[in-house]
């Protein structure tokens, strides 16, 4: 097994053990058959519905029913409370992503199969089945191309059947099939339109998935139900058989209707063939993997002996190039790979964690462009939400709840207040807006995009402040995503103020922007968000040490529930640190101890979060036992994690944000930047003795490359960001020092032991030059 290789000597036997191919727009999961092939297709903007009705609330305002609800809180009046959080809602749901449908395709005999083999080749990007047949050896090697925009599927071998069998589609949506001339041959065309309406899969409710029958109007477009085609040709070539496929969809933004012109849409996707039928495959296959290349080869890292925590590693980097690419949509809950019309949680961004777990790493391994789309959405969200906020809560700025769509939905749907009445979505999407500044975006983009969003996310938390008893503000209403705590008469509730990710997302945002508004002044806003920040409520420590969850200490309805929300201060947070704020840092220890007492992280994306709160911990015993967690059940054959789902046969639901955060929490093990310093080594698993991770970037725009050996720090080199003062945290006291720092020209440079290091570590400080390589050891 190489390093960046998957192996597995069995076909996929549920669609999440299959491989994915992708280049952000178009999926394909391959499930390894040998001699029939099949190819579960998706396209990023294949949705249900169409864009949101300009007047979303009949009859009279939600917001009116503000002041009493936090009435009810404040009194404690829970079940009130709930009940008026019920008739806060509103009647919609988010529309669901749309499978394509399964390609399946004869290339081979299937017959007397030996020497069996599949593998995903996550540096090139390249899937791969090998067997022996009765006829012979069988090759089959497939890719998503990026630059041509189709998949790629080449058999080869004396196995491989010599006449043309033209692959079937099987899709769930209503379609027309056709045969025209692609040029050399026929090509098969299969139009079709998405549902314009679909159920979440949780919803009991009849018809649960509406197609439309309307005609196009004169421009092709269509107030929903957005048309698609697929495109696929099969060509003979000396010693290969090639089939090669487009997938194009009628989106043409969120506001604006789809079109269903299905002929113009069939013709962009047989352009699209036509183009790569031109070009041999080796070419075809030679541009793919330099594209691909120029992302992953940004970061590595080598672990030798703990092979699944270096593929995690590098399968969730191939995953976030596969999925995400500038001016697709965000990866959803399960990237660009799904089969169903109903999806689990409709497939949607799910935004009190999932979406932005998605990218956690994109920074920090190097991969900083591909978070353009997510934070594009956050972008559209502060907008969109602008109407939500007045609507609902009489407020100003933007308010975003905890799904959110192709569409840009934006209010709370009907359900558990738990989940359904949590307003908080933009704050949270704006640190990623921060991070992204942090590590090197410019100027340009603090004042088109930080700037924006943040005031929007600022002027609704402005509006969402109450004073309590004491006169500190607390957000209200607030939930914590996803958890009940218990009442006094044996029952439960979820809605109250002041919970400790509202009130971390608050301060947080505050912040920031005043920091923005230091350069491009708004002395309104700037002023009363200082007089926010000097009045609002800390997150509070309980009777035994923890962090509380909500306002005061209540028991927890679920002590093991997946959410770790309580801890965003910590992680993905940077408030809490071991040294900044060293009480907050123990309660943080104690409240995540007590969850994984009673069971957290049971799900892929939960123990992910467990493995980069760990590592902010410094405890890198939980980190490596929780890897080999995530390793062990909450992986599917193909590494790709789970969630417990009772629904299915198999027990479980592909969800892709374990895999892509996991990549965060190893990298943090290694390096860290957000407590004041460029941290080294600073949580390493005892078990990996050796190793060495390449291409890391921190905040200021640092660029890390980091090797040890025997447990300690071997060599390091630094890249500066920008120039000025960096400060570097070693793994040893100040007398273990190494004897040198260097400069890109071998001269030594003048350091200063700085204060600010946890206990068994020291920072040293020295004058950076931009672009200028540092080595230390």
């Amino acid at each position: 097994m190489t390093r960046h290789r998957i192996e597995r000597a069995a076909p996929a036997g549920e669609f999440h053990d299959g491989f994915p191919l992708g280049n952000g727009s178009l999926g394909a999961m391959l499930h390894g058959r040998p001699g029939r092939e099949w190819f579960d297709l998706n396209a990023d903007t294949l949705w249900s519905g169409g864009p949101l009705p300009s007047s979303p609330v009949d009859g009279p305002l939600p917001a009116r029913l503000l002041p009493a609800l936090r009435a009810a809180v404040a009194a404690g009046d829970h079940h009130t409370a709930e009940a008026l959080a019920r008739r806060l809602q509103g009647g919609a749901w988010t529309q669901s992503y749309q499978p394509v449908g399964r390609l399946e395709w004869c290339y081979a005999s299937g017959e007397e199969v030996t020497g069996y083999e599949r593998s995903l080749d996550l540096a090139d990007a390249v899937a791969g089945t090998g067997y022996d047949s009765a006829s012979g050896p069988v090759r089959l090697a497939a890719f998503v191309s990026a630059p041509d925009d189709v998949l790629v599927v080449a058999a080869t071998g004396p196995g491989t059947l010599a006449d043309t069998v033209m692959p079937r589609l099987r899709t769930p949506h209503p379609v027309t099939a056709g045969v025209v001339d692609a040029g050399a041959g026929p090509c098969l065309v299969w139009t079709g339109r998405a549902p314009a309406h679909v159920l979440p899969n949780y919803v009991d409710a009849e018809p649960a998935v509406t197609y439309a029958d309307d005609d196009p109007a004169a421009d092709g477009t269509v107030p929903a139900g957005m048309g698609f085609a697929v495109a696929a040709a099969v060509r003979h070539t000396a010693g290969e058989t090639r089939l090669v496929v487009a997938a194009v969809t009628g989106f043409r933004g969120p506001h604006l209707r789809p079109s269903a012109d299905l002929a113009a849409i069939a013709g962009d996707a047989l352009a699209r063939v036509a183009r790569a039928l031109a070009v041999p495959t080796a070419t075809l296959k030679q541009r793919h993997i330099a594209d691909h290349r120029r992302c992953f080869d940004r970061a590595d890292l080598e672990l030798p002996g703990f092979a699944d925590a270096e593929l995690l590693f590098h399968l969730g980097r191939y995953l976030l190039i596969a999925g995400s690419r500038p001016g697709t949509q965000p990866l959803n809950l399960q990237g660009i790979w799904n089969a169903d019309v109903r999806p689990g949680w409709s497939c949607n961004w799910t935004t009190n964690i999932n979406a932005q777990m998605n990218y956690w790493a994109a920074e920090s391994t190097g991969l900083a462009d591909l978070h353009e789309p997510l934070l594009t959405l956050t972008g559209d969200l502060a907008i969109a939400g602008t109407r939500t906020a007045e609507l609902y809560y009489g407020s100003r700025g933007a308010a975003a709840h905890h799904n959110t769509d192709l569409w840009r939905f934006t209010a709370p749907v009907p359900g558990d207040p738990q989940w359904a009445n949590w307003p908080s979505a933009l704050p949270w999407l704006a640190a990623h807006v921060w991070d992204h500044l942090e590590h090197g975006a410019g100027a340009r983009f603090a004042r088109t995009v930080a700037l924006p969003v943040l005031r929007a996310a600022a002027r609704f938390i402005l509006d969402m402040l109450v004073a309590d008893p004491a006169g500190a503000l607390v957000v209200s209403p607030s939930t914590s995503p996803e958890h009940h705590f218990l009442t006094g008469d044996g029952g439960h509730a979820a809605t109250s103020w002041g919970c400790a990710l509202d009130q971390e997302l608050a301060r947080e945002v505050l912040t920031r922007l005043t920091a923005l508004l230091e350069r491009w002044p708004d002395p309104a806003l700037a002023g009363a968000v200082a007089a926010a920040l000097a009045a609002l409520r800390p997150v509070q420590v309980g009777a035994d040490g923890g962090l509380l969850e909500w306002y005061d200490d209540r028991p927890p309805r679920e002590p093991g529930h997946r959410h770790l929300s309580h801890l965003y201060g910590l992680y993905p947070g940077t408030r809490i640190t071991e040294t900044g704020t060293p009480a907050d840092f123990a309660a943080a220890g104690t409240a995540l101890r007590a969850r994984l007492a009673h069971g957290t992280g049971h799900t892929g994306w939960s123990r992910a979060w467990v493995v980069c709160l760990a590592a902010r911990l410094r405890d890198a015993d939980l980190a490596e036992r929780s890897i080999a967690a995530l390793a062990g059940e909450l992986c599917s054959a193909s590494l790709l994690t789970l969630h417990p789902d009772a629904g299915r046969p198999s027990g479980w639901i592909f969800q892709i944000d374990g895999n892509l955060g996991i990549p965060a929490g190893i990298t943090e093990l290694l390096v860290q930047s957000h407590a004041g310093a460029v941290s080294l080594l600073p949580a390493l698993p005892s078990a990996w003795d050796t190793g060495r991770i390449r291409g890391v970037r921190c905040r200021g725009g640092h660029r890390v490359d980091v090797s040890w050996a025997a447990g300690h720090l071997s060599t390091a080199r630094v890249v500066a960001g920008a120039t000025g003062s960096l400060v570097l945290e070693l793994p040893s006291p100040v007398l273990e020092l190494p004897a040198k720092v260097l400069d890109g020209d071998g001269a030594t440079v003048d350091v200063t032991v700085v204060a600010g290091a946890p206990a068994g570590r020291c920072r040293v400080r020295w004058p950076a030059r931009a672009g200028v390589e540092y080595r230390i050891g």
